[in-house]
Order: C-alpha cells, then sequence, then structure tokens
C-alpha cells in the first residue's frame, strides 16, 4: 500500500501536516512505529516524519529549575555526559533501553507515545512527575506524563508532543532494571527513585510490572518519614534503620504486584519471584540514592 510521506521542517509545519491529514503518524526513530507496521497492528496511510526539526532534538535550561527536553531527544544523547549531570535516572535509563543501533534512533517522545509497559524512560518521567507539552492548531496545552500514560488526559487527534519538562531537583536519583538476560534486553521489572530532600519526600515508580508505571504512594510517604534528613552518617550518606530500608522494599513490591489469592502464589510461582524483584530493586535503588 502507498503512503503518503511528509518531512516538515519545524514544529508548526509538522502540527499543520497533522491538522490536514487526519490519521497521520508521526515518526521519529520508527523502532516501535516499525516493528507495529511489520507485525500488522498498524496500518498508517500518511507518516509525519520527524527528524528534520531540529528543535526537538535538544534541550535547553528554562526559568524555575527547569529542563525542557525535545520529543527527538534519543536515547544515545541522553546518555552523554552532560546529560547525566543533569539528570542522571533518566541518563541510566536511556543506557539500558536496547542494543547502540537503537539507542542511537530510539527517541523520549517514542518511548512516551507508543507507552510500552517496557519503556524504560517511562518510570524516570513518573518519579520526577515530568509533564509533556502537547501542540495543535491554534495553541499548547501541559499534560502530566503520568496522566498521558494512563489515558486519563491522553493525546488528541491532531496533537503533537513536542517537548517534556523535567524538575530538576538536584538530588540523588537511581533507576534499576532486571532483565531476563545479560546485556540489553527488555525490563522483567524497573525502579526509578528520586530524593525531594526540600520536601523531605521519597518519589518511586515501578515499571514493566503493570501497563503503566506504578507510583506506590504510601510506600513513599512512609519511607519518607523513615529518613533522618538532618544527619549524616559515614561519607555523608543520609540515616535510616536499615529495617526501614528492607521493609521499603516489600512495601513497594506489595503494592505494585498485589497477591491475587490464585493458585499460583506459591513461593516459587512468577508473581512470588516478580515481587522478590521489584523489592530487591527499590531497596537497592533507595540505598544508593542515600548514600
Amino acid at each position: 500500500m502507498n503512503r503518503t510521506i511528509m518531512l516538515p521542517t519545524s514544529v508548526d509545519e509538522a502540527v499543520e501536516a497533522l491538522a490536514a491529514t487526519p490519521g497521520a503518524v508521526p515518526v521519529a526513530g520508527a523502532t516501535d512505529l516499525m516493528e507495529a507496521v511489520n507485525a500488522g497492528r498498524l496500518r498508517p496511510a500518511a507518516l509525519i516524519g520527524l527528524g528534520r526539526i531540529t528543535e526537538l532534538r535538544g534541550w535547553r535550561y528554562e526559568d524555575g529549575g527547569t529542563a525542557v527536553l525535545g520529543a527527538g531527544l534519543t536515547h544515545a544523547r541522553m546518555d552523554r555526559p552532560d546529560f547525566a549531570a543533569l539528570i542522571p535516572a533518566l541518563a541510566d535509563a536511556a543506557r539500558t533501553a536496547g542494543p547502540p543501533q537503537v539507542r542511537n534512533v530510539g527517541t523520549l517522545g517514542g518511548n512516551i507515545a507508543t507507552a510500552a509497559p517496557t519503556g524504560d524512560t517511562l518510570p524516570v518521567l513518573a518519579a520526577l512527575e515530568a509533564t509533556a507539552t502537547l501542540a495543535r492548531a491554534g495553541g499548547t496545552r501541559e499534560v502530566p506524563i503520568s496522566h498521558l500514560l494512563t489515558g486519563l488526559d491522553p493525546l488528541r487527534p491532531g496533537e503533537l508532543l513536542t517537548w517534556v519538562r523535567v524538575p530538576l531537583l538536584h538530588a540523588p536519583q537511581v533507576f534499576l532494571k532486571a532483565g531476563g538476560r545479560s546485556g540489553p534486553a527488555r525490563a522483567t521489572a524497573s525502579v526509578a527513585l528520586v530524593l525531594d530532600p526540600a520536601r523531605r519526600a521519597v518519589r518511586c515508580a515501578v515499571g514493566a510490572v503493570a501497563p503503566v508505571p506504578l507510583r506506590p504512594l504510601e510506600a513513599e510517604a512512609w519511607v519518607g518519614g523513615c529518613i533522618d534528613w538532618d544527619s549524616r552518617g559515614e561519607e555523608g550518606a543520609a540515616l535510616i534503620d536499615p529495617a526501614a530500608l528492607a521493609a521499603f522494599g516489600e512495601y513497594v513490591a506489595g503494592a505494585c504486584v498485589p497477591e491475587t489469592g490464585a493458585g499460583d502464589e506459591g513461593p516459587g510461582s512468577a508473581a512470588a519471584r516478580l515481587r522478590r524483584t521489584v523489592s530487591v530493586l527499590a531497596r537497592r535503588a533507595l540505598g544508593r540514592a542515600l548514600k
């Protein structure tokens, strides 16, 4: 089937093309889109290539302590030292997103728009409470990334994801991932954790265990009260009782992979193994963040 391919050079041109061609699909790295096309799950009548829109491939600072990331920012670019110093958890997630050929073309916006459960950047964006700028003919709007992913406020026809705004906490943040094999692989579970010392809070998101990243809010609130934010131990580490650290892992795992009461809940079941994995990841992530 013949498809129309449009190659705009600006956001305005891309938005106009979307408005003029209902059903057209924006495409950047195409790592997820081509998989869907080849599998027969997607048959777009038209494609709008975003590769020529230079402004979407970079990032900048914004007043108020925010980083504004272009939707066309590649995983490879996020892994560079200057970006990693700014948002280290997002750099760690980008580094594990796949082999080099995927990281070189796969984009942040593509991860969000595809919203695959195993998208490595998604739990980081959820934990950081990032927002997305959606452009359409006649204006823009801001939407929390978590609302986009859950469908609470989804991408509407004619809208283009252009920017991702990430609050800069200037505090420790960690991304950890478990896969089915060594080397780049899809996550079986992942955990993003950030500290917010100004609010004496911990923010955590668990990926790959559900259709969208999960925030264990009760566990976050509980462990925030277990940390001695005013004291420092060896090498400046924030203080927490080791028992509370272990309990946090169990709390997160129980919230995100709850027991169903079905017959596969034995200690060797898949659900039990997944809970153990999430518990270990959450405990390790908090321990590393507090060091």
